[in-house]
């Protein structure tokens, strides 16, 4: 393996007090809760639905749960399913699990039988803590599939007295309201069986650093599942960074972290699990993104560092402005999983006095790479600059041993504390995406000498014209410049004189009629010509994930249906 250490310009863009190192890590993710229960016992750690569990509490609840899961026969190595909402059953099941020493497995709930299926047929999971709208899913899979513990969770019962009331009362709005958040279940532990016994002892055994905690599934809900399996050194190491990243932000009561972002997902988990938990902050769980209870909970307890991708900054200023209510007092927002607009940036931050900065990563680095840094000199455009600890190459994607001159477009990669060591029992495709320890993206991006980082495209995405290549993300943004054009997904289609040809998806603005010659005209103005799209379908919707990003797989899926009648 390599020992080449190439230089870190980006250090010297960090923001005052960011450090460009961080010490190795030690211990494990079940530590963060036992310190910010120590320090901060009376602290607010969950609150849902307005009601509150301090960290005394939840610590509690997480040793007892711990005992109840050992007498179902889970064990230290063991992998364990969870399949629920944002809810606080969610934080006490994951911590839970890893006080065994059994590994974490996060799953979507709304996924599709089919999709949950493949997920479990890959793992193997024999103990899953699943939400009650699921457990029939789960009860319904094959025989070689059966569960030897399924523990149900009944979201409500989190919730406060008065609202699990007024959810009972006999009128259709609460009959909608509570067949939305729970299901009658048979067959199954209840959740409240296991947290209901007496605590773990305090001598049995404690995880590893480099244990495996949990296995994360990249996204995409085609092809084989593919899971990233993480350890704590991985996930501990990704909470201190982002520490490291908001100095201004201060561990302890007064810190206030809202999840907004489904906890099944990296990005969410790594935020509001890890990152919030370690800050002995109150953390806000959000069910679903709604913008009228995020904003009732702004009133009081506005949020200090709050997670989001840009749909979600956008209806949440939209819901302010309408209802009349304040921002003010959110401190940081940090934005993920696709291009944060400029023209965004500029009314959230006039709003809530404080930063919205753009960030990257992926599943696979537990998952935070770069962020902008939380001061005046973030660069819009970019996905910022590596975190501490975090080394960065750009490389030829057809040579990667081979770095291109700064400045110049390349595949990223990664070498860091918080980098994955490969997929779950999959070691051809792990071997895949490693070049001498350092993990392959798949990303093109180019790094300015200062250091800041800009996303050009996804190498998988490339479409290969005539022998050209064109990256999707240019040609989108050039056809979102056309006033009547609300939103585009570019892709490749096979053609028998070009190999593919790029074709775009279009959303129009409302109210608009459009000539889509006159747009390919438009675009031409912008284009050099093989990046103008061939062909030009208006749809009514562009087919998102559940954190808004434009899945690219699933139009082109489409129009090759629409075109070949396939």
């Amino acid at each position: 393996m390599t020992t080449y250490d190439p230089p870190r310009p980006w250090t010297a863009s960090y923001a005052a007090g960011v450090p460009e190192d961080l010490t190795p890590v030690t211990g494990s993710l079940v530590d963060i809760v036992d310190a910010s229960a120590r320090d901060y016992p009376d602290a607010a750690a969950l609150q849902f639905f307005g009601r509150e569990t301090s960290y005394r509490s939840l610590h509690e609840q997480i040793e007892r749960a711990a005992a109840g899961l050992r007498d179902l026969g889970v064990k230290a190595g063991d992998p364990v399913a969870i399949v629920l909402p944002n809810c606080p059953q969610h934080i006490v099941a994951f911590y839970a699990i890893l006080r065994l020493g059994a590994v974490v497995i996060e799953h979507n709930p709304l996924y599709t039988p089919r999709e949950l299926r493949k997920q479990f047929e890959d793992h193997g999971a024999k103990h899953a803590i699943v939400w009650t709208k699921v457990v029939r899913t789960v009860q319904d899979f094959p025989a070689d599939l059966a569960l030897t513990s399924l523990v149900s969770v009944d979201v409500t019962k989190a919730m406060p007295f008065g609202t699990r009331l007024a959810l009972g009362l006999p009128i259709a709005k609460a009959r909608e309201a509570r067949a939305a958040l729970t299901e009658r279940v048979s067959g199954t532990v209840p959740w409240e069986q296991v947290v209901g016994t007496t605590a773990l002892p305090a001598s049995h055994p404690r995880p590893a650093t480099d244990d495996l905690a949990l296995i994360q599934y990249t996204s995409g809900t085609t092809g084989t599942p593919k899971g990233a399996a993480l350890t704590h050194r991985n996930l501990l190491s990704n909470a201190a960074q982002a520490r490291a990243w908001v100095p201004s932000i201060v561990r302890g009561d007064g810190c206030v972290v809202y999840a907004v972002l489904p906890m099944f997902h990296a990005y969410g988990l790594t935020l509001c699990l890890t990152f919030a938990m370690s800050m002995g902050a109150r953390l806000v769980l959000f069910p679903k993104f709604d913008p009228d209870m995020v904003l009732e909970v702004t009133k009081k307890h506005p949020a200090t560092f709050l997670p989001l991708v840009p749909p979600i900054a956008e209806r949440l200023l939209k819901a302010a402005r309408e209802e009349g209510v304040s921002l003010a007092g959110t401190e940081v927002a940090i934005s993920g999983a696709m291009a944060l607009p400029h023209e965004l940036v500029v009314p959230f931050e006039a709003a809530t006095g404080g930063f919205l900065v753009e960030g990257y990563g992926l599943s696979e680095c537990s998952p935070v790479l770069m962020a902008n840094p939380v001061a005046d000199n973030r660069v819009p455009g970019t996905v910022g600059l590596p975190l501490p600890g975090t080394e960065c190459r750009v490389v030829d994607p057809d040579e990667p041993t081979r770095d291109v001159p700064r400045g110049e477009r390349g595949e990223l990669l990664v070498r860091g504390p918080q980098v994955f060591s490969g997929y779950y029992g999959k070691p051809e495709e792990t071997e895949a995406v490693f070049v001498d320890g350092w993990f392959r993206t798949g990303d093109i991006v180019t790094i300015d000498d200062a250091g800041f980082v800009r996303i050009v495209d996804r190498i998988k995405e490339l479409i290969i014209t005539g022998g050209f290549n064109v990256a999707p993300t240019e040609v989108e943004n050039a056809l979102r410049q056309h006033p009547e054009v609300e939103d585009a997904a570019v892709v490749g289609l096979p053609s028998e004189h070009s190999g593919e040809e790029v074709v775009a998806a279009i959303v129009v603005a409302p109210g608009q009629e459009i000539d889509v010659e006159a747009i390919r005209d438009f675009a031409r103005g912008i284009l050099t010509p093989y990046k103008v799209p061939r062909r030009i379908f208006v749809v009514d919707e562009l087919p998102t994930s559940l954190i808004g990003k434009v899945l690219r797989r699933q139009v082109r899926d489409r129009l090759l249906a629409l075109t070949t009648g396939a």
